[in-house]
């Protein structure tokens, strides 16, 4: 690593957590690329410099990474996914979003990092100085799921599985074996309490990155915003991906989930070894 970074920070507290960690990690420049209308402005006491600029300029976006002069970035927190259909590309994305047959956020981020390559900025894995916050398999918890969350968790492994690779989503609820609800593109939040209006309280969420994920982006995050929805919608298990999860500020969810009576497991993907020792 250099002494420079550049975080490209999106929705909610993980480009925040991220500063901080990579402070504390030794980075002694951090340059934020906000966007406007997305980015918490948390972020900003954190920073060296800040600019602000429209989703979906990308001739604005790059000059700004030229004018830091770091030669590393991150991507960290999402973009609104409606904000996709509402934005104003400039020439530049246009003609980049026209060249994509499949438009989601693994093929469009590729693609502007892709344009970052060229002018000399590596795009990082969006873990960079989180894997403190990436528990391998193992309860989280206090109360461990129970034997009818532990099948519903089996099978939800099985589903997202699935739908992940089809770039559908990385969340998946289930309830007494059935699928209430898989996550499309209205996001993971809308997704719960989509399935606990369908099933009432008891849902099972499982949540898990598509095979071969690119980890430079989107990595499947746990917040504690996440946990108010779980609340709303009556879940009582949360089933995550060892080592490919976020869980920002782990202790804190930890405490609140003991609190809710919420039993998080850490598990590995149906395949392997480990996950026949756990099921």
């Amino acid at each position: 690593m250099t002494d420079k970074l550049v975080i490209i920070a999106g929705k909610g507290a993980y480009p925040r957590i991220l500063a901080e960690s990579a402070r504390a990690g030794g980075i002694g420049h951090i340059f934020v690329l906000a966007f406007k209308g997305e980015t918490n402005r948390s972020i900003v006491p954190l920073a060296d410099k800040v600019r602000w600029v429209p989703v979906g300029r990308l001739l604005e976006f790059l000059e700004v990474l030229r004018d830091f002069g770091a030669d590393q970035a991150v991507m960290a927190g999402q973009i609104t996914p409606t904000a996709l259909f509402r934005l104003r590309p400039d020439k530049a994305m246009f003609k980049l979003l026209s060249k994509l047959e499949k438009r989601n956020a693994e093929t469009i981020f590729g693609a502007v990092g892709e344009e970052m390559r060229k002018i000399g900025v590596e795009l990082k894995p969006a873990s960079l100085f989180m894997q403190n916050a990436m528990p391998s398999a193992g309860p989280l918890t206090a109360r461990t799921p129970d034997d009818r969350e532990r099948i519903d968790i089996a099978l939800g492994l099985d589903v997202a599985k699935t739908t992940s690779s089809l770039d559908i989503g990385q969340t998946v609820v289930i309830k007494e074996g059935t699928i209430l609800a898989v996550e499309a593109f209205e996001g993971t939040d809308r997704t719960i309490l989509r399935a606990g209006k369908l099933g009432g309280t008891g849902g099972v969420v499982v949540k898990v990155a598509k095979r071969g994920h690119d980890m430079r982006f989107d990595i499947p995050v746990i917040g504690l915003k996440s946990l108010k929805i779980f609340k709303k919608a009556g879940i009582s298990a949360l089933a995550i991906e060892a080592g490919r999860t976020i869980l920002l500020e782990r202790k804190k969810i930890v405490s609140v989930a003991d609190t809710m009576n919420l039993a998080i497991l850490a598990v590995n993907l149906p395949g392997s070894d480990d996950y026949k020792n756990e099921f």
